[in-house]
């Protein structure tokens, strides 16, 4: 029952104080949001693709309601994909998107989404790298695959992520497993009711295991976003089945968690993807993390001891 009690927290501005204030906050959350501005995200980019790492960057940012903060949030990719252009990374720096910031859940919300959405997949084109479909809440995921599927049109290389915990997951791995897609598969972390999830550790943990054969099987790209090392060893072992080069799938793992590991993975030949998050409104989004799944309180603090 922590789920409310933190989500509450982080739209209290007596709680967002607090906790600002509290000097363990800015260590956790320096560790883990290595940055506030594109003045001081690009030293991240550079060091992390000089150790052979590639990253996709978030702009964080949560509770859009209004019209004038979902175009804020697209000008914000715009800035980052405009001072990014100098560094020629390529696909080596791409971008993840929360429709949300772009205004989904405001009235007329998906038309209000693609139209934000789609000069930050053309700007990213333009410099030679493309744009990943974050997942959210599964209220949000018909129109996320919609506009994904509009957005491929004119930019093939639009990626999307799919949640293992969700029962319809399967199916929609089926549908994306196809020659050109880019999909990233994560366990899910939102708080989703039995009805349309899996509750168990076990049985999403199975659920990955048979999505990810699916879309190693298949004609696509595979972005497998775990940490899990027992996830890890399955992907590779399911990539050599299926005859898979290094170059034709990669893992992807959150900025501050199992570095170590990020640099162990690229020194084997994989591409290795840093999902490296960036912004003013850090409380918000660490908090929400927390809400929408309080185990990951447990699993950053164990982060912070063991510094992997």
């Amino acid at each position: 029952m922590l789920g409310p009690v933190i989500l509450a927290a982080s739209r209290s501005d007596r709680m967002r104080r607090l906790i600002s204030a509290a000097p363990v906050t800015k260590q956790v959350v320096d560790r883990f949001i290595p940055g506030e501005t594109v003045d001081e995200i690009l030293p991240i980019v550079r060091e992390l693709t000089d150790n052979g790492l590639e990253l996709t960057m978030d702009v964080v940012g949560e509770d859009i309601t209004t019209p004038e903060q979902a175009e804020a949030a697209r000008d914000a990719y715009l800035e980052l994909i405009d001072r990014l252009k100098p560094l020629g990374l390529g696909e080596r720096a791409e971008m993840s998107v929360k429709l949300s910031m772009f205004g989904q859940a405001l009235s007329g919300g998906h038309e209000l989404a693609l139209a934000n959405v789609r000069p930050v997949v053309e700007a990213a084109a333009e410099i030679g790298t493309t744009v990943t479909l974050d997942a959210e809440d599964h209220t949000t995921l018909d129109s996320m695959f919609a506009i994904h599927e509009e957005l491929r049109k004119d930019f093939p290389r639009t990626g999307c992520v799919i949640q293992a915990y969700l029962f319809r997951t399967e199916e929609d791995a089926r549908r994306l497993a196809a020659a050109g897609s880019r999909v990233r598969l994560v366990k899910g972390a939102y708080k989703e009711p039995a009805e349309v999830a899996y509750q168990q550790r076990h049985e999403i943990d199975k659920a990955y295991v048979r999505i990810l054969r699916t879309l190693m099987e298949g004609e696509g790209y595979p972005m497998i976003g775990s940490h899990d090392p027992r996830l890890i060893a399955i992907a590779q072992e399911l990539a050599r089945t299926a005859g898979r080069k290094l170059d034709e799938y990669e893992f992807q793992m959150l900025y501050g968690i199992r570095g170590d590991e990020h640099l162990r993975l690229a020194a084997e030949g994989h591409r290795m993807r840093v999902y490296t998050a960036y912004g003013t409104d850090w409380y918000g989004y660490f908090m929400r993390r927390l809400a929408e799944k309080p185990a990951n309180l447990r699993f950053f603090a164990r982060s912070m001891i063991t510094k992997g």
